[in-house]
């Protein structure tokens, strides 16, 4: 009998797709990358991203194991969670490091193009990510 995924398990996948959620219901799906943080999941992301608004406005998130393009395989483990946002600067400095640890060069890459489209403004904020009950 195959197990249930818990949401601690996609922290050691690749990349998730993150979904959110607009205020008609509609879904938006978005690649990213994921620490483990005890039952609970972290992901960095830029200050002014999409999905903080929609998370301000419904914290519900689903989440997918998916490739870098965020193609999810039919039949692929679907966990429900709560997100909440971090705005600590110290905690998101922990998490980059993190990050850049387990994603190596691909991490510091990204994160070096992201300084240059932003004209050097790379605030990052952090989402914790909980199950549901």
């Amino acid at each position: 009998m195959a197990r249930t995924p818990v949401l601690a398990d996609l922290g050691h996948e690749r990349f998730v797709s993150l979904t959110t959620f607009r205020r008609s219901g509609e879904s938006v799906p978005t690649p990213v990358w994921v620490l483990p943080d005890g039952q609970a999941l972290v992901v960095s992301t830029p200050a002014g991203a999409g999905k903080l608004k929609r998370i301000r406005n419904d914290p519900r998130v689903t989440l997918q194991p998916c490739d870098r393009r965020g193609n999810v395989d039919p039949g692929a483990p679907l966990v429900e969670g709560t997100a909440e946002i971090i705005t600590d600067s110290a905690v998101s400095e922990a998490v980059s490091r993190r990050l850049a640890g387990k994603y190596g060069l691909e991490f510091q890459i990204f994160s070096v193009v992201e300084w240059v489209l932003k004209w050097g403004n790379s605030d990052r904020v952090v989402l914790r990510i909980t199950p549901n009950p």
